[in-house]
């Protein structure tokens, strides 16, 4: 889900990738490389990314990713499942007290 939403606001190669989820959860989440591209892969063998190579800031050769709308629906899918289990949890943890 965090690196679909990373890429609806652009194509990014891997590294910008981590470095934006890194950067956007105030270093919370650290993204390991060997992690993010196993993942990068499968998100691209569901058809929810695709990639393409491109030359990255540094003047190199990267393989740059996009969102698909195929990937576009299930980040909307994820997020609503997302945001059912975080209410879910927010229940136990913080019950309403019996009246």
């Amino acid at each position: 889900m965090l690196v679909l939403q990373t890429l609806l606001l652009g194509p990014s190669h891997g590294h910008t990738i981590a470095h934006a989820i890194e950067h956007r959860s105030e270093d919370v989440l650290q993204i390991e490389h060997g992690s993010l591209y196993p993942a990068l892969h499968r998100l691209e063998d569901r058809g929810w990314i695709a990639s393409f190579w491109g030359t990255s800031e540094n003047n190199r050769k990267a393989k740059y990713y996009r969102l698909t709308p195929a990937g576009r629906k299930q980040l909307t899918a994820q997020t609503t499942r997302w945001e059912q289990m975080v209410r879910a949890i927010g229940r136990i943890l913080k019950p309403v007290s019996e009246q």
